[in-house]
């Protein structure tokens, strides 16, 4: 999820209603304006003061157009995608992380009927186990992709789930993700922390950069997108089409799948 918008995503895009009518731009000259007629929108949707301020301190996220001007990675060929995402430390690393807490990666799987080494796979190659979940704000990335022009219908929906996100205190105006506004573990956009986001750990909060909220969340979002308990995932079977939900990209759909198989081994 992190440098290509996911498939998964695209299901947030209903969720906020009709597209957002605050005038969209190309560059930062009117983002200010459109901050305003946001918030507008945002308040009538039921959005509080806490999220109605989170919107006002945003900044034009330079660095996030940027990205989404240039995203390379999933170009390559299926095997130097992995040599270059590290698939042999993300199997290597996974089979330690599950050896080294089983109760809590057999609950998951008790639980959701996904099993662990999916999940680890993917907290291995979306944020190498949480080792780095981004530098960018999340509020004003996501708030810059919903303004620029380019995708604004698609981002404005999970804008809008990200003011209502730090009403919740799921977010912040300070919660730093990656370059498309995913936050987390396993990088969820906000519209899918709000869809499925799971409160794993019982603090009241979910907070996807707490690693049991975030990969029961991961673990929830596969199964409510059918995963089958028992039911093989490698491509050609059934949960494959469901491992390709969590990404559009091809190459990250097949290394999910054989990493995750070399990691139960």
């Amino acid at each position: 999820m992190k440098t290509l918008i996911s498939a998964a995503a695209l299901s947030f895009m209903t969720l906020s209603g009709a597209a957002s009518a605050a005038t969209c731009g190309n560059d930062a000259s009117g983002f200010n304006t459109w901050k305003q007629q946001f918030a507008a929108e945002a308040a009538n949707a039921g959005v509080g003061q806490r999220g109605l301020d989170a919107l006002a301190n945003t900044s034009y996220a330079t660095r996030t157009i940027s990205a989404d001007r240039n995203q390379k990675s999933f170009r390559y060929e299926l095997a130097d995608f992995m040599r270059i995402r590290g698939a042999d430390t993300i199997v290597a690393q996974g089979r330690r992380k599950i050896a080294g807490n089983p109760t809590f990666y057999a609950s998951l799987e008790a639980a959701y009927g996904v099993p662990a080494a999916v999940i680890v796979a993917i907290h291995g190659m979306e944020t190498g186990f949480g080792n780095f979940m981004g530098d960018a704000n999340v509020v004003s990335a996501i708030s810059t992709l919903a303004y620029d022009c380019r995708r604004s219908d698609f981002f404005s929906g999970h804008a809008m789930a990200a003011l209502k996100l730090v009403d919740r205190g799921s977010l912040s105006s300070n919660t730093v993700g990656a370059m498309h506004g995913e936050v987390g573990h396993t990088q969820f956009l906000p519209g899918n922390v709000l869809q499925y986001g799971v409160d794993g750990d019982g603090n009241g909060v979910v907070d996807l950069t707490n690693l049991t909220d975030s990969l029961a969340s991961t673990a929830n979002f596969l199964r409510q997108k059918g995963w089958r308990p028992g039911v093989g995932y490698q491509e050609g079977q059934p949960n494959f089409a469901v491992i390709q939900e969590w990404n559009a990209a091809g190459v990250y759909q097949k290394a999910i799948a054989i990493m995750a198989g070399r990691i139960e081994g």
